[in-house]
């Protein structure tokens, strides 16, 4: 099931196995495309789809709140690059914009900006989604967690939507998932 145009923002997914468990929903893929490029593992046991469902519901209660200045003017280059050298790497780096790098990890887990990973194994190909509100807009970034910062560049897929747009594709997934969810069930 795909939702969204693949080519510009789209969410995809597929029940293999659907269990009782609202925890972890069911066995199967989900994947966000950014701009004709698919961040996620697309295998038919890749991951439980609970942690997909629950965040994309959490996205849709928390409309409006994922933001941070730095979504305003910096280049996703920029954001991608501060984002894994505060949380994943081991840099001498100590300005993020103005922030500590403590002050950058605690901005970003508070705005709720990082959508991928998202706790379960749909992302272990290392894909990284952020979302941005801005105003009435969404900014998705996404990219891949490679070795070399200069491979990531490569990696970086970016959109501007209108907020509407990207939050009737969220709601839509989410009506359609728990319907074929509750389907399988049943079956």
């Amino acid at each position: 099931m795909i939702v969204g145009s693949s080519s510009v923002f789209a969410l995809e997914s597929e029940i293999t196995q659907a269990v009782p468990n609202t925890g972890q929903r069911a066995l199967g893929f989900f994947l966000i495309h950014i701009a004709s490029r698919a961040f996620g593992v697309k295998e038919p046991d890749a991951a439980m789809l609970g942690c997909s469902f629950g965040e994309v519901n959490n996205r849709l209660q928390r409309r409006g709140t994922h933001s941070f200045a730095v979504a305003d003017y910096a280049d996703a280059a920029q954001i991608a690059q501060a984002y894994l050298d505060a949380i994943y790497r081991d840099t001498s780096r100590t300005d993020y914009f103005g922030l500590s790098q403590q002050g950058f990890v605690d901005a970003f887990h508070s705005s709720a900006v990082r959508w991928a990973p998202d706790g379960d194994e749909a992302f272990d190909d290392g894909s990284h989604v952020l979302q941005f509100d801005v105003g009435n807009r969404v900014r998705l970034i996404g990219f891949i967690n490679t070795d070399s910062p200069e491979d990531v560049s490569a990696t970086i897929k970016e959109i501007w939507l209108d907020a509407d747009i990207f939050y009737d594709v969220l709601s839509r997934w989410k009506d359609l998932f728990a319907s074929a969810w509750e389907n399988r069930l049943l079956a």
